[in-house]
């Protein structure tokens, strides 16, 4: 079966949400701004899971080539931002996803909740 729904639902419901919910949940249209501290955050966290042996060297490697390739397009205005996906943080990983099998497990230990916090911090 075919994914089509965004990431963050992880297929539990059977359909995208209708506009008005999805419209009244989305914050990409101001927290794409936190893209630098996300990718930056992210890259941390892919080196803790390296630390840790849930990442290969190679998994890590891939993981933080294809997050600079992100920051590279987005830097340059060429990234292509999917409201369907609600948030900076999911635009990113579902686009690293895509390019790098291994960045499904950039998530492991880490909520959303996680990443605002530390998107702020930063």
């Amino acid at each position: 079966m075919k994914k089509t729904s965004p990431v963050s639902r992880s297929d539990r419901f059977a359909r995208s949400p209708d506009a008005d919910v999805a419209q009244f949940t989305e914050s990409i249209s101001f927290d794409w701004r936190l893209w630098r501290q996300d990718i930056l955050g992210s890259l941390a966290h892919a080196g803790m899971l390296r630390k840790i042996g849930v990442l290969t060297r190679t998994e890590h490697n891939a993981i933080a080539r294809g997050l600079n390739a992100i920051s590279r397009e987005i830097a340059a205005g060429k990234f292509r931002w999917k409201p369907e996906l609600e948030d900076g943080h999911m635009n990113i990983e579902a686009e690293l996803t895509q390019r790098v099998p291994a960045g499904a497990k950039l998530h492991t230990n880490r909520s959303r909740n996680d990443q605002i916090a530390v998107d702020m911090r930063l």
